[in-house]
């Protein structure tokens, strides 16, 4: 009895000093900030780390950066959804964004007004991030640039290039890069709960690491329209031998039901064979779907069921996938005189040879 008592002092311990050192960290919302180089409130835990010159450097960077992008591809994108996505203003209970990554920021900005987003990649989480824990902040500071500099420029994140930055910096994984887009997007953080899924798809609360297909939810309120919205972000691999030995991301996302879904520069994978899985359940899932054309392949939609728009300029892939060139898709184009677009989408930078397609269950 005395070593079971001990035991249990022990556990109780253990978990005040979790308690004690998770309560320590920053609130969730005042790192996003600081890591978005944005304003703090004065009575931050982070404020004194705001007079470092390192940070007011990497303030300046994202505040140019950002103002580039609003700029050149998000007022641009507004104007275009305006006239021709009168989609961006309905209020839907899901969007999914496979083959996602961090790249919270275009399906927030396509689907503005969804309840729960449910992004994934094969990129991992990395640990709550804590600039106060931070040994060398310019560095990190550094790192987190360098990582997200190719999806403010391109719109996309250059997965090799993310996968050497997101395991190098201090600030590891996606998680700082959703803080960021996040906050950048005028978002106030509530809550940040660590978990994983289990085989039947429910979403359980457990430290980061701690096996089972680990994932974050993120409750958070839009401070412009005031909505409450949730972001959940799963590091998953959604190959069919992947959803076959780990079921519970897809049955996850089927408790969500019917909503839209976000496809953008994701390597042509619904292409091969070994992806059929994911591209059925988004075309199950989905009243609308919003890719370029490395989603799904034109082919697979059932023209009796489906309505496809085309926007832009349809010149066929980049050079390293030109196997999956779609004739088809091409015809599409020539034959609707589709409206151009004025920001860049998907792999090529150039807005002038970009494309939308806006796939709609009839």
């Amino acid at each position: 009895m005395k070593n079971f008592a001990a035991r249990k002092i022990a556990i109780a311990g253990l978990i005040f000093a979790i308690t004690q050192t998770a309560s320590a960290q920053p609130p969730p919302d005042d790192t996003a900030r600081f890591l978005a180089g944005m304003p703090l409130p004065k009575n931050s835990p982070l404020a004194p780390l705001t007079t470092d010159p390192a940070w007011q450097e990497h303030s300046a960077n994202f505040e140019r950066a950002f103002a580039k992008m609003n700029r050149r591809q998000l007022l641009k994108l507004h104007t275009w959804e305006e006239q021709y996505f009168p989609e961006a203003r309905e209020h839907i209970p899901v969007a999914f964004y496979m083959f996602s990554g961090p790249d919270f920021l275009y399906v927030d900005q396509f689907f503005p007004k969804a309840d729960v987003y449910i992004l994934c990649g094969k990129e991992s989480m990395g640990p709550p991030p804590d600039p106060l824990q931070t040994g060398n902040l310019g560095s990190a500071l550094h790192n987190l640039e360098e990582a997200m500099n190719s999806s403010l420029r391109f719109s996309f994140f250059i997965t090799k290039d993310m996968k050497v930055d997101l395991q190098s910096q201090e600030l590891k994984g996606t998680l700082p890069i959703l803080y960021v887009f996040l906050a950048r997007a005028d978002k106030s953080i509530k809550d940040v709960t660590y978990g994983s899924l289990s085989a039947g798809g429910e979403f359980q609360r457990s430290h980061p690491g701690s096996g089972g297909t680990p994932g974050v939810r993120i409750d958070y309120i839009d401070n412009h329209s005031g909505q409450q919205q949730t972001l959940y972000y799963f590091t998953t691999d959604i190959s069919d031998g992947g959803i076959s030995s780990s079921p519970g991301f897809l049955r996850f996302c089927d408790h969500f039901g019917v909503g839209c879904s976000f496809l953008k520069s994701s390597s042509y994978l619904m292409f091969e064979e070994g992806f059929n899985r994911i591209r059925d359940f988004i075309l199950d899932h989905s009243k609308t779907i919003v890719q370029d054309d490395a989603g799904i392949p034109l082919a697979s939609f059932n023209r009796d069921k489906w309505n496809v728009r085309v926007f832009g300029n349809y010149l066929g892939p980049i050079e390293i996938f030109k196997q999956h060139y779609q004739p088809k898709l091409k015809e599409i184009f020539e034959q609707s005189n589709p409206p151009p677009i004025d920001f860049n989408f998907g792999y090529r930078w150039n807005y002038k040879e970009s494309h939308v397609i806006v796939a709609t269950r009839s």
